[in-house]
């Protein structure tokens, strides 16, 4: 992986969807990208630096932590950009019926591995580079929909998580802040296999199946070349409110 000494950008879920757009639009605006997917590259590429790993097992985060910390240490990074981007949909069915190691797996990569990558970035970013980080939410984070219960309470809690990083962000230091901008982004209906999974599950473990059949039959999804188009403007946007919440569209 060659290095330009300019922009740097650690993406996870990037072996399809919005992940994989995003990280490609990247790469096409001049960044040096690392990827974090349980699956293989989506594309091959010398300014991408593909990292196979499972967000939700924690002996594996400690593996690739010092492989990223020496990616935000190896030069002087003029810009530097982190999109928690992965997630799991799949625990789908009323709160009662959760199984408990399902849950915790839930959690674990929406919550525990997105915050952890957090903090590294603060620790070992370079200080005087402008930091922006993109936590990809959902409408389920802050409306409720019978049958994802773990999805919605997952990224719920990674919603107030950035408030939270945010907030801290802003305290009184003995020196200059940092220029650092966190983003609770909401994709919108993007066609994933997200939504796939979600259109085709049935009423009993979805209640509120039919939303979901209902965007895809009225053509309501969007490619994920859209968000991934805002999601590289935020990364490239000048100082601003510390955080920030936008939908796919808005302003």
């Amino acid at each position: 992986m060659t290095q330009s000494g300019g922009k740097f950008a650690l993406v996870t879920g990037t072996s399809s969807g919005i992940g994989a757009a995003t990280a490609h639009a990247l790469i096409e605006s001049g960044w040096q990208v690392a990827g974090v997917a349980r699956r293989g590259a989506p594309f091959v590429d010398q300014r991408y630096e593909h990292i196979v790993a499972d967000l939700g097992d924690r002996t594996m985060l400690q593996m690739i932590e010092p492989r990223i910390e020496e990616r935000l240490r190896a030069e002087h990074w003029r810009r530097v950009g982190l999109v928690n981007n992965a997630a799991l949909p799949g625990l789908l069915g009323p709160i009662e019926r959760l199984d408990l190691d399902a849950l915790s797996q839930v959690f674990a990569v929406n919550v525990v591995a997105p915050v952890w990558s957090m903090g590294l970035f603060a620790r070992f970013a370079p200080a005087d580079a402008p930091l922006r980080v993109v936590n990809v939410s959902t409408g389920a984070a802050v409306r409720a929909f019978a049958g994802l219960g773990a999805y919605s309470a997952s990224k719920a809690a990674l919603r107030m998580a950035g408030m939270v990083f945010a907030a801290e962000r802003e305290l009184p230091t003995s020196g200059e802040q940092r220029d650092m901008r966190v983003l609770s982004y909401e994709p919108g209906t993007v066609d994933t296999p997200m939504q796939e999974h979600a259109r085709t599950s049935s009423r009993d473990v979805l209640p509120s199946v039919e939303m979901f059949v209902g965007f895809a039959a009225r053509g309501a999804l969007v490619s994920p070349t859209e968000p991934s188009a805002e999601i590289v403007e935020f990364l490239e946007s000048g100082p601003g409110e510390v955080f920030q919440e936008r939908r796919l569209g808005s302003r």
